[in-house]
């Protein structure tokens, strides 16, 4: 009989000191990834920036704005040696948690049409299709499109 040891996982609030952790997650998913600075001004514009630990290593992360009833999901990411473990869908589930916490009625996203795993997670979490924008991400090819998404917040009990 084997014995098995889960993770210890934790979603917590962003931190400074968690800016450089957080941009090397960046940097190790993405092809034209944010930089710390760009990071670092979403934290310090108060928007609500989490992390997502595993044994006390920063996986992941998400940023969220929010104004009136609308907010915007402006990046999620996990580490790509952490995915395939329902972590990012822990993400999502806490953004919209704290969305429903404000009252939000709306959460918009931008992915890239090509991020099919992204588009199945937003999906399955209620997020719909609802327009284009054009040349929105840097690429190998000069621009690519970004998909946009929109999902209802329920707030009701």
């Amino acid at each position: 009989m084997s014995a098995s040891v889960r993770p210890q996982t934790q979603l917590r609030p962003m931190r400074p000191a968690d800016l450089k952790a957080v941009a090397e997650v960046e940097r190790s998913s993405y092809q034209f990834p944010w930089s710390i600075g760009i990071v670092r001004d979403c934290l310090l514009a108060g928007y609500h920036s989490q992390v997502f630990e595993v044994d006390g290593v920063i996986s992941g992360y998400s940023i969220m704005s929010a104004a009136g009833s609308e907010a915007h999901l402006l990046n999620l990411c996990v580490h790509p040696g952490y995915q395939g473990l329902g972590y990012g869908r822990r993400l999502l589930n806490s953004v919209l948690l704290r969305a429903e916490e404000l009252s939000i009625e709306r959460v918009f996203l931008e992915v890239r049409p090509s991020n099919l795993v992204a588009i199945s997670l937003y999906r399955s979490a209620g997020f719909e299709l609802i327009g284009t924008r054009p040349s929105y991400y840097q690429s190998e090819r000069g621009r690519e499109d970004a998909v946009i998404f929109a999902a209802s917040v329920d707030a009701s009990p």
